[in-house]
């Protein structure tokens, strides 16, 4: 698999315990560009092919994915908005429907869409360095890529409530405390406590791991087809907003945004 922004390493081959490693390494930060989600969207489809045990996700750098490409999507239209945000929501879909188990190793920020990328994983393993929300109200704008629906099923309503009305971002020890991740790891050990599980996975029955995954998810998760439209749609219409005009702008300008009331 060739692309430009993402590395596909399988690990494991020499016990028999294949897994693979996914690295975001787009500059900077690894932003979410439609060019990137088209890549991830292809490399889902290519991997849903493949009889895997389990994916490791992680990023290069100081950033998990630090968020969407804001210079990208400031001069967007309502329409292009909302198509953006499906294009998003479609893709994490892809990545939440692999049957194999799918690790998120969150080394750094994980924040906007880079959270939204994590929450749509099984299991979450941070790095002690590592931060994770939800800010896209600071920008004028709403989660548009899943974020308005798993997070509240993750962590429950009034959590994400905060996380998401707020648009503060947690340290990794409190995003363990409230279910965010799974695990907390010094910075040295991610990789390796995710390649611990990977492997542990591997070596279980895969027909019945995917079998649960599969009945799990169906249960919780229920039928989002109408929240996801629904989130796209919000996440559009706030493009006819001065507000994310501004929140954007200012995002870019490294200035508070001056939101009118």
């Amino acid at each position: 698999m060739g692309y430009e922004f993402l590395h596909v390493e399988e690990k494991g081959a020499d016990s028999g315990l294949t897994f693979l490693e996914l690295v975001v390494d787009r500059p900077k930060m690894n932003a979410l560009s439609q060019d990137l989600l088209a890549e991830l969207g292809d490399c889902f489809d290519e991997l849903a092919e493949r009889e895997l045990s389990a994916l490791i996700i992680t990023g290069a750098g100081r950033a998990f994915v630090a968020g969407a490409d804001i210079k990208a999507m400031v001069a967007m239209t309502k329409a292009e908005a909302e198509n953006f945000s499906q294009l998003g929501q479609g893709v994490f879909a892809k990545l939440e429907a692999l049957p194999c188990v799918t690790i998120a190793a969150i080394n750094g920020f994980a924040l906007g869409g880079g959270c939204e990328l994590a929450l749509a994983c099984d299991l979450r393993i941070a790095s002690e360095e590592a931060q994770m929300g939800q800010p896209e109200v600071k920008l004028g704008l709403i989660p548009g890529f899943g974020g308005t629906q798993r997070l509240a099923r993750l962590v429950g309503m009034a959590k994400a409530k905060e996380l998401i009305l707020i648009g503060g971002n947690l340290d990794a020890v409190e995003c363990e405390r409230i279910g965010l991740v799974n695990a907390v790891v010094p910075a040295e050990g991610l990789l390796s406590k995710a390649r611990e599980w990977a492997e542990a996975i591997a070596a279980r029955g895969p027909a019945s791991v995917a079998a649960a995954k599969k009945v799990m998810q169906s249960g919780v998760w229920g039928d989002l087809v109408d929240a996801y439209r629904a989130e796209a749609s919000a996440f559009g219409d706030l493009f006819e907003e001065h507000e994310a005009t501004e929140g954007m702008l200012a995002f870019i300008e490294r200035r508070p945004a001056r939101f009118l009331r």
